[in-house]
This record gives structure tokens, C-alpha cells and sequence, in this order.
């Protein structure tokens, strides 16, 4: 029979091998100014993110970071694997909100008295009752409804008489300007249609534009606190239910030590490419960090639920074999559940595009990361939990020879 719990100390050891290269590329994030460590998107740090590639294919990124120096712009330039230079600065673009309009005071209900009682009494008798004038209130009351009727037909009229003629005679020059093909959605007025022009005055044209996205900077502190808080509530809330459900506190603070675990290794290992090969961190992480969360207490509990049962049904049993038989019954059924996850997500990693392909990599790397800790780490941590808790206690081990038995999946 193998015995896994026998080799504990091998497996924690190989966990922190793998963790803490990982937690010092996350330390080094915020040191080292977000130049090493994790890369985020503009979603989390808000700003530009510019797609351009030129007719010159030579251009190089530091000449476009040149060229938005010379424009008090920083700007962070890569080459990616399609030619393009993704370009990464400070928000610019952003249109700001139309101001408030402010009420127009209205003349018709204070003008039209005042007006009457500048005149004769007879002359406003006669003029109160029709409304756009007969000959005789047009005669006698000329210089009182002068002004009132002058504020409210000038706005009215003249958009609708401008926009009557004009747009016919305006419609036929716009299908006469050509849309140059490449360069239809390059910016042309504002902030971002001044920089084409320095970059294209200093690099040369312009030959497509991959992308333009702005993000301000509120949107993206929101998002940040509500992926902390969605990953914290998740955690704590599963520590609190494994905790009811096999009423011993023991089991929810190792399967949260099991989470932590995974999160500290897909995080630490997105640092590491981040800090090598510029892979970024989007707004679907922390939708993988979610679903890895669910994968891997979903194997722990699979595994406290047997040592549970085999602990009622082995009374008197060390714990420690209690522990190693129920691994090996739930093996079989935890590492085919997992193989079937992965091979799914390595097709999608090689065939499904890159608009995903972060995504699926952080699932796949959470899901084999979860499975090796539901069974090489959750389990053997309870178990040197319980045993250091029986020698506090006071409690002897048994005695009692443990069974040898087949493994069942």
C-alpha cells in the first residue's frame, strides 16, 4: 500500500518550491513600480491601450516611446506576435460629461399681463383672447407683444428651417471623401488624433490600427475592489460551510489552506510570464480564480467525506491510516474527474484563440494545481493538525494494527 501520508514532508516540500518563487514576483510588483512581477490590463490600472502597426515594419518600440516622450506622454510599448505595437499610456481620449443645461426662464404667463396693463383697457379686452393676432391686436398693441413673442419662436424655427435645406445640399459632398482603407478608425481631431500625427510624421503612415481602448481611472479602482472582495467572500464563506458541515474547525482551515495554495500558485506563475513574456491579467482572472476555488474544494471534501466515513466505521485505527486509506480509495475517481477538466482546456488553449487564451491557461493551471493540493496537501496537513492536537490533549495513539485494504475508487 503506498503511503502517502508517510511522505508528507516531500510534498509540502515540492509546494514550496513552487509558491515561493512565485510570492517574489508578486512582492516585486508593487516594488519595482509595475515593472516586473504582474502585468495588469487597463482594466485594474485604467489608461490607453493602442494597437498600431506601421507601413515600416522596422519600427522598433522605443522609437514610438520617443515619440510620446517628445508629447509629455509615458508610454509603455511592446511588439506582439502579430506585428503590432500595443501601446500602453496614461487616459487620454476620454470625452468629459456635457455640462447640466440650465432653465430658460419662460415669458408667457408674467409678459402677457404686463403688457395689457401698458396699454388701454379696451385695447387689452380686445387683444387677450386670439392667440397668434387678428388685425386689431397686431395694430394697437405693437410695441408690447414685440418682446414676448420674439424669445419663443427664434430657437424653435431655426433648427428645423437649417435642417431642412441644409442637409440636402450637405449630403452630397460625404460619399465623396473615401474612407482610405487601413486607417478608417485612426483618430483624427483631439488628443489621440495629435499623436497620429506626431507618429506618423516621425515613424511614417500608419498602416492599420488593431485596437483603441480607454478606461478612466474609477472604473478600473472598482473593478479592483470587487475582485478582491468576490475572491475574499468566496474563500471565507467556503472555510465557514466545510466547518458546519463536518463540525470541526480543523477541516475548514486546511481546505482553506488548500486554497490559498492555489491562488498563491496560479498568481505566482502569472507574475512569472508576466515578468518574462508580458502575459497580462484581465478582467476574466478573477473569474478563473473563482471557478479554480469551486474545482479544488470540490476534491478536498471529496476526500474529508471519506475520512470521515472510514473514521466512524475504523474506530480506534491511527489517524494517520484513516487518512492514507481514504486517499487512496477517492485517487482514482479525483484524477480522472481532473484529466477529463484538463484535456478539455488544452484544446481550448491551442485552438481557442487568444482573446481566451489567458483565461484558459489560469483555469488550467488551477485545476491541476488544486487537484495535487486536495490530495498532497489538505489532507496531510489535517492530518498533522489532528496528531499534534492528540499529543496536546493528552490523548495516546492506538495501538490497534491497521487493516491492510484494497484501494476502491
Amino acid at each position: 500500500m503506498f503511503d502517502i501520508i508517510g511522505k508528507r514532508r516531500w510534498y509540502f516540500l515540492f509546494s514550496a518550491i513552487v509558491t515561493i518563487p512565485g510570492l517574489f514576483f508578486i512582492i516585486l510588483t508593487p516594488l519595482s513600480g509595475d515593472r516586473a512581477g504582474l502585468q495588469f490590463t487597463i482594466d485594474y490600472t485604467g489608461g490607453t491601450k493602442w494597437e498600431l502597426r506601421f507601413e515600416n515594419h522596422d519600427v522598433t518600440p522605443d522609437q514610438v516611446q520617443s515619440v510620446f516622450a517628445a508629447n509629455d506622454l509615458e508610454a509603455a510599448v511592446v511588439q506582439t506576435s502579430d506585428g503590432f505595437l500595443e501601446i500602453k499610456t496614461e487616459p487620454i481620449g476620454l470625452k468629459e460629461p456635457p455640462p447640466a443645461p440650465t432653465p430658460v426662464p419662460t415669458l408667457e404667463p408674467s409678459a402677457s399681463p404686463a403688457a395689457s396693463g401698458a396699454t388701454s383697457p379696451s385695447a387689452s379686452a380686445s387683444s387677450a383672447p386670439p392667440a397668434s393676432g387678428s388685425p386689431v391686436a397686431s395694430g394697437d398693441a405693437s410695441p408690447s407683444p414685440s418682446p414676448s413673442p420674439s424669445p419663443s419662436p427664434s430657437p424653435s424655427p431655426s433648427p428645423s428651417a437649417s435642417a431642412g435645406p441644409s442637409a440636402s445640399p450637405g449630403a452630397s459632398p460625404s460619399p465623396s471623401a473615401a474612407p482610405v482603407p487601413g486607417r478608417t478608425d485612426l483618430p483624427t481631431d483631439g488628443r489621440l488624433g495629435e499623436m497620429v500625427t506626431a507618429l506618423e510624421a516621425a515613424l511614417g503612415p500608419i498602416e492599420a490600427q488593431g485596437s483603441l481602448t480607454t478606461i478612466g481611472p474609477v472604473v478600473s479602482s472598482d473593478l479592483v475592489n470587487q475582485a478582491l472582495v468576490l475572491i475574499l467572500v468566496g474563500a471565507l464563506g467556503i472555510m465557514l460551510w466545510i466547518t458546519y458541515r463536518f463540525q470541526d474547525v480543523k477541516f475548514g482551515v486546511t481546505a482553506l489552506v488548500a486554497l490559498v495554495h492555489d491562488v498563491i500558485v496560479v498568481v505566482g506563475i502569472f507574475a512569472i510570464l508576466g515578468t518574462f513574456f508580458h502575459v497580462e491579467i484581465d478582467a476574466l482572472f478573477v473569474t478563473a480564480m473563482l471557478t479554480v476555488i469551486g474545482f479544488s474544494v470540490h476534491d478536498t471534501i471529496v476526500v474529508f467525506d471519506r475520512i470521515r466515513e472510514n473514521r466512524a466505521r475504523h474506530a480506534g485505527e491511527p489517524f494517520a491510516e484513516v487518512v492514507n486509506h481514504s486517499i487512496l480509495q477517492t485517487f482514482a475517481r479525483s484524477i480522472m474527474t481532473s484529466l477529463t477538466v484538463v484535456l478539455t482546456l488544452l484544446a481550448l488553449f491551442l485552438f481557442g484563440g487568444s482573446a481566451i487564451r489567458n483565461f484558459v491557461l489560469a483555469l488550467l493551471i488551477g485545476i491541476i494545481s488544486g487537484t495535487y493540493s486536495s490530495i498532497f496537501n489538505a489532507a496531510p496537513i489535517l492530518t498533522v493538525w489532528q496528531e499534534w492536537d492528540d499529543r496536546r490533549h493528552g490523548r495516546a495513539a492506538s495501538t490497534r494494527a491497521p487493516r491492510t485494504r484494497r484501494a476502491v475508487s
